[in-house]
């Protein structure tokens, strides 16, 4: 007798293992790397590691009680500016509050040049479509900040390195970018460089601009660092010098942010441009995101206002100080001579080599299992790689975990 029939005789037999579509992505898109640091950060969030990949502000530096009240100050007494739709070239009041920084830093802001972005991220997408077209060369140091690279890649741009060293890009080397069709621009963090900490000297900017201004090439000085100065002195934005090379304002551009300053959450960035330069980035912006967030530029403006941010400096300034200090004593006690970088004077970053020639990427994983996170130096590079580098954040490690983190190193480099 044919036994009876259970429930699940008469299910549906499995589907077949569903092939990912083969979808018409445009080349420029289907052939853009993923951001390696993105990846790396992926590890951040472990419990127990310590990481000195990010280059993330210190949390506890956010001054949550001063946009608390802005934000609620905002929503209280302008809340349609706030919430309704803006101008593309940014918020009145923000504007306004930019360009007093920006006089703070030496540079005449005219209110035709100064266009407010999300964050200083799309200030670079932006000049890389107004300016390049597909196998247009842009100048980048050599190591560079990896998300610009990305974005010129995208663009299309065929790149071209120029070496840097303490006192940043080695701009008497310029003219070896020449061979053929002149560049579209020179890109570079000219104050506590991404990834190496280096600040362009005073001599070296002047002459970059007389560079500029003879081969009539833009310069994109790129900022987001140069308000965490804790040691030495400071050193001109190229935009503040322009004033001291004739014509060269007509040949430079200025990128900002607050999100190294304030917060990466509000997403607030900005653009000096010569006038041209902005109307056309603008025009751009507008068919991308019509504007930046109208309550994100709103709360900024009125933090600014609150008069809270030069307290707030002074307070990241020795806390980087105190965790750049504590980093770079662990590093020379746990590796002497092995691991050799210059201390910096601001900003975020630690930038080292392995005197030994040891290869960083291939150390992650020793280091991933000692629980301490970096990024090899490889990825800051849009040429040949230099394996034996990495980039170290101090900004995110207190002081008492500064010698754990060299130890946890020191293992991962023992055990490799």
């Amino acid at each position: 007798m044919t036994p009876p029939r259970r429930h699940d005789d008469f299910a549906a037999p499995p589907p077949p293992a569903a092939e990912t579509p083969c979808y018409p992505f445009a080349a420029r898109a289907r052939d853009l790397k993923r951001s390696e640091i993105r990846e790396f950060l992926r590890h951040a969030g472990r419990p127990g590691m310590i990481s000195l990949a990010g280059g993330l502000p210190a949390a506890e530096l956010f001054d949550r009680d001063g946009l608390a009240a802005a934000t609620a100050m905002v929503l209280r007494e302008r809340p349609a500016a706030a919430l309704q739709y803006g101008m593309t070239e940014g918020q009145p009041r923000l504007r306004e509050a930019l360009s007093a920084l920006l006089r703070e830093r030496g540079i005449a802001a005219a209110d035709d040049g100064l266009l407010v972005t999300t964050g200083s991220q799309q200030a670079i997408d932006l000049l890389a479509r107004i300016f390049i077209e597909p196998g247009d060369t842009v100048v980048v140091e050599r190591p560079c900040y990896l998300a610009a690279v990305q974005a010129f890649a995208l663009a299309g741009a065929r790149l071209l390195t120029l070496p840097t060293d303490a006192d940043g890009a080695c701009v008497d080397r310029l003219d070896d970018c020449l061979g053929g069709p002149p560049p579209k621009f020179v890109y570079l963090v000219s104050t506590f460089a991404n990834p190496t900490g280096a600040t362009l000297a005073h001599e070296r900017r002047l002459a970059l601009l007389r560079w500029a201004v003879r081969h009539r090439v833009f310069v994109v000085e790129d900022d987001p660092y140069g308000e965490l100065r804790f040691a030495g002195s400071a050193v001109p934005p190229l935009l503040a010098l322009a004033a001291e090379v004739p014509g060269a304002a007509d040949w430079c551009g200025y990128l900002s942010s607050l999100s190294k300053t304030v917060a990466p959450g509000l997403r607030v960035g900005w653009m000096q441009l010569p006038p041209a330069v902005a109307e056309q980035a603008g025009r751009v912006k507008q068919t991308l995101d019509l504007h930046t967030s109208s309550l994100a530029q709103e709360v900024a403006a009125a933090y600014l206002a609150s008069g809270r941010l030069p307290a707030a400096l002074v307070r990241a300034r020795a806390r980087y100080r105190d965790q750049a200090e504590a980093l770079a004593a662990a590093l020379r006690c746990r590796f002497g001579e092995r691991l050799q970088f210059a201390m910096p004077e601001g900003g975020m970053f630690l930038w080292a080599r392995f005197a030994d020639g040891t290869d960083t990427s291939a150390l992650l994983p020793a280091a991933l299992a000692q629980s301490v996170l970096y990024v090899p130096g490889a990825a800051f590079y849009a040429d040949a790689p230099e394996r034996a580098t990495l980039r170290l954040s101090y900004a995110g490690t207190p002081p008492e975990l500064a010698d754990e983190a060299a130890a946890r190193l020191a293992r991962a480099l023992a055990a490799g």
